[in-house]
């Protein structure tokens, strides 16, 4: 999944989805001389259900969800920094991705310990027919989900068994909000707070919103429960309204 998501180049062929959408950003606002832009760019980590700013001097200091009427939820004092090109975002990238949590198991020698998300805010300003100038902001979250876990598999013991039970509550209580989404019944109470990842996702989930679910899956037969509980999740993410727009699978 983090291959998938973050590699950079080494073939060039090989980059992942955050570098390829980085520079389709960055080629589709340079070429619209009419408009200004401000791109801004935050990482985070979640981390057996503690938030933490992987751009921040101190990474390791958890920080809290808040909510406004006008904006919606987001973190209090996590860093955004102005980037300018492709090469500035992409060293934000590396620089957050240095700071986060991986460990090594018995099925993976750098195994991610966290779910991360990477947050692009794009503000535009253009002079409309009143002359005067208008702002409309876009947000992109892109985010890398650690795998859920078989304490049997990994042989995960002490701080290790921790991280992966944070893991997969997180990752059960995201498919129980899905299906909450997909219920035909149309039930009225949805589960965002019963995790920090969902309730961070909560307008990419069941907002207005535009969302792309990638699921991997592998061939070995040693993994075959593995692989049905996540093709189960994606199927289910698959029937999730956005705004009168189906959750796109692949």
């Amino acid at each position: 999944k983090t291959h998938t998501m973050e590699v950079k180049d080494n073939p060039p062929e090989n980059k992942g989805i955050m570098p390829r959408a980085f520079e389709a950003v960055f080629k589709a606002i340079g070429g619209d001389p009419n408009k200004q832009y401000l791109v801004r760019a935050s990482y985070l980590e979640i981390y057996t259900e503690e938030i933490r700013d992987l751009l921040s001097k101190n990474p390791k200091n958890k920080l809290e969800i808040k909510e406004k009427p006008d904006t919606g939820v987001y973190v209090k004092d996590l860093s955004s920094f102005v980037v300018k090109d492709v090469n500035e975002i992409n060293q934000v990238m590396l620089t957050g991705r240095r700071n986060r949590t991986t460990a090594e198991t018995n099925m993976n020698d750098k195994s991610s310990r966290s779910h991360s998300i990477f947050t692009l805010t794009i503000e535009t300003a253009q002079v409309g027919e009143d002359l005067k100038s208008h702002i409309r902001v876009g947000k992109l979250n892109m985010v890398d989900l650690a795998g859920s876990e078989r304490l049997s598999k990994t042989g995960a013991t002490g701080v290790r068994q921790i991280e992966a039970t944070q893991i997969n509550l997180s990752l059960s209580t995201l498919c129980l909000v899905n299906a909450t989404l997909t219920d035909p019944k149309g039930s009225v109470y949805v589960p965002y707070r019963n995790s920090k990842l969902t309730r961070l996702l909560q307008d990419s989930l069941g907002g207005n919103t535009k969302t792309v679910m990638i699921a991997n899956i592998g061939p070995a037969d040693y993994n075959y429960d593995c692989l049905l509980y996540t093709s189960d999740a994606a199927d289910e993410g698959l029937g999730v309204d956005l705004g009168g727009r189906r959750l796109i699978k692949k």
